[in-house]
């Protein structure tokens, strides 16, 4: 089987979020299992275009509305990532420093979609699947149903994964000349509420769709940004598949960016060589538990309670426990923690920006991490916080409800609270304090489990395949 896996994003060439880690993980774990898997994302200005091999396999041009524009596909030459990768190349209209954030995203990605179908349908074989993520491919669906120049296409079957129903691409209808010819008559395919809807029309046309966590399925059937219904219509169709996180790449025994290597066997000393680590370089006293938050700093993610939440910790648990946060994105939260920082002194560091190294050093120093999302389809990090011994401190939500059981449970290895509001997340961080300060082995005892549950991406390498079998003709 060939499954070609079109993205916005695949780590480690291009990654702002959960996504690019999906789309750089699954295929690899696919291809060990006997599928052919290839990756195309846009050719971005990246750092990895620029260090490694590359060759030319397709060249052409085509029109996006009155625009012509040529374009390029390189191939990755020694499949340094485990699968075959592509970089789609529309110079003038992709090559941009950044994923997203510029003024003519929707003709960047409308253009990206429109060649890859160009490039596929000159290939003189077909894939047997076409996996689209999100938004930003959401056309390619309706464009293999109704498209006139992709005829020979029209058979060949679509998955969309939906990886966070929050974004969906909408455009008006001025701008539809921008979409290659296709069949009027099925405009409405297209339409959602009087727009263009990108992620709508592929929840219309995709042979199946599937989101990251049997709970945020669940979810979007009652809270989809306006596609409740929608969905809702097309539930037989859908499915829900647990995320998985690379095993080899978030490896506390073998990870390069750790100043200390640790197993199940040795974590104890190994944690707490890395928080000294982490300690001595932010100035945190390393005998009090440390709180910490990586990712994008938005509401979905509920870091605009970060500065509520922390403020309110430190007064309520004074000289009981330090915080770090990583991560950037909208600029009052950044604002707000940095204002944060200014009083809380010694107990709370906040680093604007992302870097990968000091992510998985926070991991592997941090006791706790805090997830306080309003909305999360799967989540990884705490994932990766599993993985490396890290309690992990989140809302009961999607995909954190399905990876996440609470220690007050059986088998409980996590603290969850209910609702997305800052003295809910203390209370629970009142729990993990007490939990670090009890004398007994309690919290070595509920890292030793942590560490030893399987949540690599073999079975839900197996589970898309098995979906995927469901729909090849």
């Amino acid at each position: 089987m060939e499954v070609l896996h079109v993205s916005a994003e695949c780590y480690p060439v291009a990654k702002v979020g959960g996504l690019g880690d999906v789309v750089g993980a699954l295929p690899k774990y696919q291809y060990q299992a006997g599928c052919i898997a290839k990756v195309v994302i846009p050719a971005y200005k990246s750092r990895f275009f620029d260090t490694h091999e590359f060759d030319i396999v397709h060249q052409a041009g085509m029109w996006l509305g009155h625009q012509w524009f040529h374009f390029n596909v390189w191939k990755e030459k020694h499949n340094v990532l485990g699968f075959d990768l592509y970089l789609l190349d529309i110079p003038g209209l992709l090559d941009k420093e950044g994923v997203y954030g510029h003024y003519n995203d929707t003709e960047r990605f409308l253009g990206f979609q429109v060649a890859v179908l160009d490039w596929v349908n000159e290939w003189q074989h077909r894939p047997d699947v076409i996996h689209c993520h999100d938004h930003h491919t959401g056309l390619i669906p309706f464009l293999l149903s109704y498209g006139y120049k992709y005829g020979r296409l029209r058979e060949l079957p679509s998955v969309l994964t939906i990886h966070n129903a929050q974004y969906q691409g909408q455009f008006g209808w001025d701008r539809q000349y921008l979409l290659p010819s296709f069949d009027l008559w099925k405009s409405g395919m297209l339409d959602w509420n009087g727009a263009i809807n990108p992620l709508a029309a592929a929840i219309k046309c995709a042979w199946r769709v599937t989101t990251v966590s049997p709970s945020y399925m669940e979810e979007l059937f009652t809270s989809a940004n306006g596609l409740e219904g929608l969905l809702s219509h097309e539930r037989a169709k859908t499915a829900g598949i647990l995320n998985g996180i690379d095993s080899q790449v978030w490896d506390p025994a073998t990870d390069p960016m750790l100043p200390a290597h640790y197993d199940i066997n040795t974590f104890a000393a190994g944690k707490e060589a890395n928080k000294q680590h982490l300690c001595h370089e932010f100035g945190f006293d390393p005998a009090l538990p440390l709180v910490s938050f990586i990712g994008r700093l938005v509401g979905d993610k509920g870091a605009d309670l970060l500065p509520e939440i922390i403020g309110r910790s430190l007064y309520e648990l004074p000289g009981r426990v330090n915080f770090m946060v990583l991560g950037s994105g909208d600029p009052h939260v950044e604002w707000s923690l940095q204002q944060t920082r200014q009083f809380a002194g010694h107990r709370f560091n906040v680093q604007i920006g992302y870097n990968e190294a000091l992510a998985h050093r926070v991991y592997a120093a941090s006791d706790f991490l805090l997830m306080p999302s309003r909305v999360e389809p799967c989540g990884l990090n705490q994932l990766y916080a599993l993985r490396y011994g890290t309690v992990p401190i989140v809302r009961s939500i999607g995909g954190l409800k399905d990876t996440v059981t609470d220690i007050g449970d059986e088998n409980g290895f996590g603290i969850r609270f209910i609702h997305a509001v800052g003295w809910d997340a203390c209370r629970a961080i009142g729990r993990a304090v007490a939990l670090y300060e009890d004398q007994e082995l309690t919290l070595q005892d509920i890292r030793a489990y942590m560490m030893q549950l399987d949540h690599s991406w073999d079975a839900a390498a197996r589970d898309y395949l098995k979906l995927y079998q469901t729909i090849v003709i």
